[in-house]
């Protein structure tokens, strides 16, 4: 089944990425208070940069743009995991739940992958 995209809030990924930004800002609003500056503000806008960088890049129009902003969400992606791996460590936040956010996490980041992958595979056949 091949649904028409008319715009970025119609790719699934975009849609998962959203509610990956809800689940991670949900999460860091029970990190301490001293890492509002710091680990808190660090993850929220890594995971805020990964449907951001989707939208930007479909909407500019090229594929190489388009393959550009998707590799930096991609980015972001890894970013986020990293900042969470690090959260899981520390002791006021390592008894939180990351369940949720790294079933979406994995959910995007393969989504990503198969666009980037598809994309270059047209981009080589071109």
């Amino acid at each position: 089944m091949n649904e028409i995209i008319h715009s970025y809030k119609d790719l699934i990924v975009w849609q998962k990425s959203i509610e990956l930004v809800i689940c991670v800002y949900e999460l860091t609003e029970k990190f301490p208070r001293e890492e509002i500056y710091g680990l808190t503000s660090q993850i929220r806008r890594s995971v805020v940069s990964i449907p951001s960088n989707i939208a930007e890049g479909r909407r500019r129009g090229t594929r190489a743009d388009y393959l550009h902003f998707l590799r930096m969400s991609y980015g972001s992606g890894a970013e986020l995991e990293t900042q969470l791996i690090i959260a899981r460590k520390l002791p006021k936040t390592i008894k939180l739940d990351y369940n949720k956010i790294d079933s979406l996490l994995e959910e995007v980041m393969k989504m990503l992958n198969a666009m980037l992958n598809k994309l270059q595979a047209k981009k080589l056949s071109s």
